[in-house]
């Protein structure tokens, strides 16, 4: 399998690509290539370039663009994770994991139960790293669209995001079972998914969100930790479609 490397600019057959820094050294230190060996390149558009190395050394890098791959890779549903604030290392978790199987979107909101503070500083940082693992895991996994990140300080910020498609808000005490629904989900062009904190959704929130059209969803008979739950529940969507 060809190394994947995703760049942020329009991509056409017959293009020269100057690569960054980080880029170069990836494929000369890392994966050892040289000038000739081919990599695959896509801009997160749909699709995937085939690009041969014509300039590789410790300062810089050059491909040239070849021909061009349409792989369907994707979901054929558009599911927009909204996953409650948690500790760091458990939305990197989200994100990665999430990204692997198929999400299009994620949006980290901050919830009444969530521990995780952020300044405006720490903030940005953060929204870079947590970029740069999507990244990584769209390249990885042999993706062809970059799912979008983006933070929400307050819940209410919902209904601005102009989601589209059915919503379903996790809780273990929901009315309605995963198994009752299931066949119906995938007839969904876009589904967006609310999971909870560690402690769940307040009942504030819970109302709030059923006021945003999100039905409550039981998924099991056991209760997951917060990272576990959208991985779970985008590879039973994967398995039903």
């Amino acid at each position: 399998m060809r190394c994947r490397l995703y760049v942020q600019q329009p991509l056409q057959i017959g293009q020269r690509v100057i690569l960054p820094a980080d880029q170069t050294h990836y494929l000369r230190s890392v994966m050892r290539l040289q000038r000739g060996d081919a990599v695959l390149l896509f801009n997160g558009e749909g699709g995937e370039f085939g690009a041969l190395i014509d300039h590789l050394n410790q300062h810089a890098g050059e491909l040239c663009v070849q021909d061009f791959f349409d792989p369907s890779r994707e979901m054929g549903l558009n599911v927009h994770i909204i996953q409650a604030a948690c500790r760091n290392e458990k939305i990197e978790h989200v994100l990665q994991k999430s990204t692997e199987l198929g999400a299009a979107s994620l949006h980290i909101v901050r919830s009444e139960r969530s521990t995780l503070k952020l300044n405006e500083a720490k903030l940005q940082q953060r929204l870079q790293r947590w970029q740069k693992i999507v990244i990584e895991a769209a390249e990885q996994s042999g993706r062809t669209r970059v799912p979008s990140v983006s933070w929400h300080a307050r819940l209410s910020d919902l209904p601005r995001l102009h989601l589209q498609g059915a919503g379903y808000v996790m809780h273990p005490a929901a009315a309605q079972s995963w198994q009752q629904l299931r066949a119906s989900l995938t007839a969904h062009r876009d589904l967006r998914i609310a999971i909870g904190p560690e402690g769940g959704w307040s009942p504030a929130e819970l109302q709030m969100l059923t006021q945003c059209d999100f039905t409550p969803l039981q998924f099991g008979p056991r209760i997951m930790r917060t990272e576990t739950a959208a991985p779970a529940i985008l590879a039973a969507l994967q398995a039903l479609l």
